[in-house]
């Protein structure tokens, strides 16, 4: 039975610790590097906002490396989860934009490949698409490939379902 208490209660290592203080640091900078559109659909309070915002006025080593742990230690009092997903979302390093952008790769594909099929897929699950303007742009990359030119219309296609991914995502 003091086995269980024991094992609820077992604190951190110090090094645990200063891992994730570390994490939280890195996490205050990454998001100081964030787009303000992005950062007002946060759950951020009011100081940790002023300190992002403050952020680039600190630009010697030792002002940087002090403004890096006050953010870390703002972070502390806030849901992390509810932070990171769209951070991860739009940060190009992560594992989950990649899956993000490979995905949106695999649905311009299929719509050049399968046309209207694909398509009302798509508007399945896209429900703010311009049905009209996607067929266009769709029979442009079609016969863009018949005629081997480049790919103009497949770019502007995959340009356009991203940007429809990202407000749906409320990344835009």
């Amino acid at each position: 039975m003091s086995d269980i208490i024991d094992d609820e209660f077992e604190e951190k290592s110090k090094s645990q610790v200063k891992r994730e203080m570390l994490e939280l640091q890195e996490l205050g900078l990454r998001l100081s590097a964030m787009k303000p559109e992005l950062l007002d659909k946060l759950p951020l309070s009011n100081m940790l906002r002023k300190a992002l915002d403050d952020t680039a006025k600190h630009t010697s080593p030792i002002a940087r490396k002090r403004h890096k742990q006050y953010l870390g230690k703002l972070l502390r009092g806030h849901d992390l989860e509810t932070i990171m997903q769209p951070v991860r979302l739009a940060d190009t390093n992560s594992r989950e934009y990649n899956e993000r952008f490979h995905n949106l790769e695999r649905w311009r594909d299929r719509l050049i490949e399968q046309g209207d099929e694909a398509l009302n897929a798509f508007v399945a699950l896209y429900s703010e698409t311009d049905i009209q303007h996607l067929r266009s742009l769709i029979r442009h990359a079609q016969h863009e490939l018949k005629q081997n030119k480049a790919p103009t219309a497949a770019r502007k296609i995959f340009k356009y379902i991203r940007e429809l991914d990202e407000v749906q995502r409320g990344l835009k």
